[in-house]
């Protein structure tokens, strides 16, 4: 039971050709893009639309020297958000479950906003390490805390990501199949059952959305710090 529960977390493979990678590039398959400077459909308008206060939201906090990144990290946040909510879809596969993937992505943006504050403001980006006031006794050891707590970010980043649509699948896989045993033998409890599954679905493509929406905010957050 255990293996068959995670085996919805094996990338699939045919003829020896691992299909993460058409799983990876269906996002860029299904969104469009304007072929010229003006909005030909409505599908196109209220996407753009969308984008443009995603990146108002975000970068508003920011400095001009982070709005250079605004297209890096929107197109981040759309690429994210299609592969959770599309991995919803049955008989699919979500990269984004995969933990080597979303550390893939978290290192190098998170080791892309160290080296910039480094280059930019070294100074400001030492002082990050020890708070203004420290006690002199304490000060090795903040510097100590803050560095792991520093080196952690990315791998708070890939976890959290992984780990809130890993569970999300695994309930929507069990409560689906007590939903399936449930009805044939108790009707009115396995209708129930799929009530809730309904709902979990709806709940899940929400925390999909929040989820990526999540992953690119921390790492404006970072950013803001570093510019």
């Amino acid at each position: 039971m255990a293996l068959s529960l995670f085996d919805q977390f094996t990338s699939p493979v045919l003829l020896g050709i691992p299909l993460i990678a058409i799983a990876v590039a269906m996002p860029w398959i299904l969104l469009r893009s304007a072929l010229n400077r003006f909005l030909t459909s409505r599908f196109l308008e209220i996407q753009s639309w969308l984008l443009h206060q995603f990146a108002r939201q975000i970068f508003s906090p920011l400095n001009p020297e982070g709005h250079k990144w605004a297209l890096l990290i929107t197109s981040l946040m759309v690429f994210l958000f299609t592969l959770n909510v599309l991995g919803l879809l049955p008989y699919t596969f979500t990269p984004t479950t995969q933990l080597s993937m979303n550390m893939g992505f978290a290192v190098p943006f998170w080791l892309a906003t160290v080296i910039v504050g480094a280059q930019k403001q070294p100074n400001i980006a030492l002082a990050h390490l020890l708070p203004e006031g420290t006690p002199l006794a304490l000060i090795p050891v903040l510097i100590i805390i803050e560095t792991i707590s520093l080196f952690i970010r990315p791998l708070a980043l890939g976890v959290r990501l992984t780990a809130n649509l890993t569970a999300g699948h695994l309930l929507i896989y069990l409560i689906s199949m007590a939903a399936f045993v449930l009805t044939p033998m108790m009707p009115a409890v396995g209708l129930l059952t799929a009530a809730v599954l309904f709902l979990l679905t709806l709940l899940e493509v929400a925390v999909a959305m929040i989820q990526a929406y999540v992953f690119v905010l921390l790492l404006s957050l970072y950013l803001q710090e570093n510019v």
